[in-house]
């Protein structure tokens, strides 16, 4: 890992560097899962945030009316999410201790209870994409870049049979067309997970995958899914509102400067943000 990349999180608290087996796994399969990242002190505050955020937002004070608002802005750079970050999609020459190599593109918050069903594969093949397509992955020996990132936070339990996310492992280097014929619902090619609530599954928007049905009917799935991009590109429209950026740590809120490189110091390279400097 290079020296230019964050050894700590917005909080202050020390990056979580992927392990060897992690790497293998991620350039292998193009997901993990992080089981348990979070306390019962820390799910619970969150958890209560993001159902507000759906059914009641008006009521949330300005600085909280988002999916990343009050105390969900944890998630973005949690020091498991930033380890893995640093590896698969960091731009070093725009990382520092006080700024982020990478930036958030876009998020939404997911309630899904039984028998609601979104099976609808998409992705794949993405070693083949051109560049300014985000849904990208590259490699090379002992390196690999995952151009769009998604981090799902599972807020509550996932069990065998639930439903969770769905992915064709491998798919995210595919040179051939995935047949229907054998990429069903219930074809044997899809792997999925099982976790405790508080959990992060992180996959490469390269890989094919798919929602599915839920089917607890004692417990809703309740998950925030955010992607990450380099910092001079983005892929989905929007970024929080100043008043929820405002009430970030400064290194949090690198994660929403401009979308832009640059060719020389500071302020000419897109290693800091402020006012001016922030997505749209």
């Amino acid at each position: 890992m290079s020296d230019k990349l964050p050894t700590t999180n917005g909080d202050g608290l020390p990056v979580i560097p992927m392990t060897e087996e992690q790497k293998y796994l991620f350039d292998l399969k193009g997901w993990i899962a992080l089981p348990g990242l979070l306390t019962p002190e820390q799910l619970g505050p969150v958890r209560q945030h993001q159902m507000t955020f759906l059914q009641d937002r008006e009521s949330l004070p300005p600085a909280e009316r988002n999916n990343h608002g009050g105390p969900s802005q944890i998630l973005l750079d949690h020091p498991a999410v930033v380890g893995v970050l640093n590896e698969v999609l960091s731009h070093q020459a725009l990382a520092s201790e006080d700024c982020y190599g990478f930036r958030f593109d876009h998020t939404y918050t997911s309630f899904r209870e039984a028998g609601h069903d979104n099976f609808a594969p998409h992705g794949g093949g993405g070693f083949f994409n051109f560049e300014g397509n985000s849904h990208i992955y590259q490699m090379q020996p002992g390196r690999i870049h995952a151009g769009l990132t998604r981090v799902v936070w599972e807020l509550n339990e996932v069990a065998e049979g639930d439903g969770g996310t769905l992915f064709l492992s491998g798919s995210h280097k595919t040179a051939f067309p995935r047949p229907e014929s054998i990429s069903g619902r219930d074809s044997p090619i899809w792997d999925s997970y099982t976790c405790p609530a508080g959990s992060a599954v992180i996959f490469s928007e390269a890989l094919c995958h798919s929602g599915t049905k839920w089917t607890n009917p004692d417990r809703p799935r309740l998950s925030l899914f955010t992607c990450y991009n380099t910092v001079n590109a983005k892929w989905g429209k929007g970024c929080p509102e100043p008043e929820v950026i405002a009430a970030m740590p400064a290194k949090r809120q690198s994660l929403f400067r401009g979308v832009w490189h640059g060719m020389s110091d500071v302020p000419g390279i897109n290693k800091y943000r402020d006012a001016e400097n922030t997505a749209v």
